[in-house]
């Protein structure tokens, strides 16, 4: 083999060789921050990891809220229609934070069944509803009416 065809043969390959490095590295960075979402009947059909950060969604179940009257630990169940999920949190939750109303929280289902939550999102006007929770609420038949039907008490 020519030396200058072998020089660039050296090339070649380290620069496969970096890129591929680099690759993979991005892919394995990108990995840790994914944040996947699920409904809550993927929860009720333990179709959900356990101990890994996850986000879930749904309308908060009127008269589920519990709030403990010496800290911020608040605890409520997310309902999707055909599932349910008991959150427990400790913070300060959102001003539009209520029953009847969609939320999003982020954090781990653990083996106990509840979800602990790191943070809570609620929704930001009355026409909005987040994307992940609106498909998971037309799923099903009876989905969509669970907020309407905890909103106005039908």
């Amino acid at each position: 083999m020519h030396p200058v065809r072998k020089q660039r043969l050296f090339i070649v390959l380290a620069i496969v060789a970096l890129s591929s490095l680099a690759i993979g590295l991005l892919v394995y960075a990108l990995s840790e921050n994914i944040n996947l979402f699920y409904p809550p009947a993927k929860f009720s059909a333990n179709e959900v990891p356990r101990d890994v950060r996850v986000r879930a969604g749904g309308c908060v179940e009127p008269g589920s809220v519990v709030r403990e009257s010496d800290s911020l630990q608040v605890s409520f169940w997310l309902v999707d229609g055909s599932g349910r999920l008991k959150v427990s949190y400790d913070g300060i939750l959102p001003d539009l934070f209520a029953e009847g109303e969609a939320a999003v929280v982020n954090g781990a289902w653990e083996h106990d069944d509840v979800f602990y939550a790191d943070q809570v999102l609620a929704k930001h006007d009355e026409n909005y509803m987040p994307p992940e929770v609106a498909e998971a609420m037309n799923n099903g038949e009876k989905h969509q009416a669970t907020c309407e039907e905890a909103k106005y008490g039908s």
